[in-house]
């Protein structure tokens, strides 16, 4: 799991207290394991192709080059990558939105070719587009919403997902009179009306303010601690590192690598030293392979690999040239500097 510290007003880490508790709904995911076929695999994609057809103004277009992604169930997974990357396309193939080229994708166990309509029903999308019927109330929204699925008005949950969505007391307001928060956490209450297994966030925090972000992470733990698997695609980097279980990185419709936060963060071993003297410090003799800077404070900070340097070489460096210590404290990469890493030179 990712680092739960925390500076950035983005939600705790798993293991920590959540910023917003939020509303605490009777709504839950029903997963029926035992109805299901034998596998821990919500999402399984096999060498996934899909390339669009051209016209006699633009060429063909490949968006996904051989897709393989194996998503366990129950986590938060995050599915990064910068724009172009070919991830709006493998969400609208899970969703049955887009035909594949060619590939195999198996949904909560349904293979998507033999079983469509299975698959379908077992994934819910949370678009980033505010597409809603401006004239349609969020109560009338979300039974459309479920007669769409084919849910029995005995069974559907409207009032439970107003809840949970924070939105009980404007369920007779047109969608119109609706900010534009109000209008995102629509969006995802429809994603839930079919009680999904596996939700899937589409940019669910662009452009929206801090406490909704914080309202909409509470309820995605509530909603993945109820057993329901949950997909993210976020552009905000430091969400990811705190929400997900495991991230992959597409770029140019090829997965570059798919594992455990924990395991990305640890692939790049490079730390900074920052160091406050006492007093101005002159030119510093480091060890072979450290890299020093001089920031506008006044501060000296020093890059260097954990795994060739310690920290005390350093130290000791700084004594022997009379540095004294005012204060110190280390930075070590997140996320964006993986992402960086994976996708600078592709």
């Amino acid at each position: 799991m990712a680092n739960a510290n925390n500076t950035s007003g983005g939600p705790q880490g798993r293991t920590g207290r959540l910023i917003a508790p939020g509303r605490i709904s009777p709504y839950v995911c029903e997963t029926q394991h035992e109805s299901l076929p034998m596998s821990d695999l919500a999402i399984d994609i096999q060498d996934l192709h899909k390339t669009y057809g051209g016209t006699k103004k633009s060429p063909a277009k490949t968006a996904l080059r051989g897709v393989s992604l194996a998503i366990p169930r129950g986590r938060i997974f995050g599915l990064l990558g910068p724009n172009g990357a070919g991830k709006s396309t493998l969400i609208n193939i899970m969703a049955g939105l887009v035909t594949k080229s060619s590939g195999s994708v198996r949904i909560w166990g349904f293979d998507q070719d033999e079983n469509p309509r299975q698959s379908r029903a077992s994934i819910g999308v949370m678009p980033q587009e505010l597409n809603l019927d401006p004239f349609f109330t969020p109560g009338a929204s979300l039974e459309v919403q479920a007669g769409l699925y084919g849910v029995p008005k005995a069974k559907r949950q409207t009032d439970d997902i107003l809840k949970l969505i924070g939105l009980e007391d404007k369920a007779n307001a047109y969608a119109r009179t609706l900010s534009g928060g109000m209008r995102r956490r629509l969006l995802l209450g429809k994603a839930l009306v079919h009680r999904p297994n596996i939700l899937v966030l589409d940019e669910p925090t662009a452009g929206v303010d801090i406490e909704l972000r914080q309202m909409l992470w509470s309820n995605v733990r509530k909603l993945n601690e109820g057993g329901m698997t949950i997909i993210l695609t976020t552009h905000y980097l430091e969400e990811a590192q705190e929400m997900c279980d495991d991230i992959a990185i597409i770029d140019k419709g090829l997965v570059r690598v798919q594992d455990s936060t924990a395991n990305l963060l640890s692939r790049l071993d490079a730390k900074t030293m920052i160091v406050m003297p006492g007093d101005t410090a002159q030119d510093v003799p480091l060890p072979d392979g450290v890299s020093m800077d001089r920031r506008r404070d006044g501060s000296l900070a020093m890059t260097y690999s954990t795994s060739q340097i310690s920290a005390d070489q350093i130290l000791d460096a700084l004594r022997r040239a009379g540095v004294t210590i005012r204060d110190i404290r280390t930075e070590e990469a997140d996320l964006e500097d993986v992402f960086l890493a994976l996708t600078a030179d592709t």
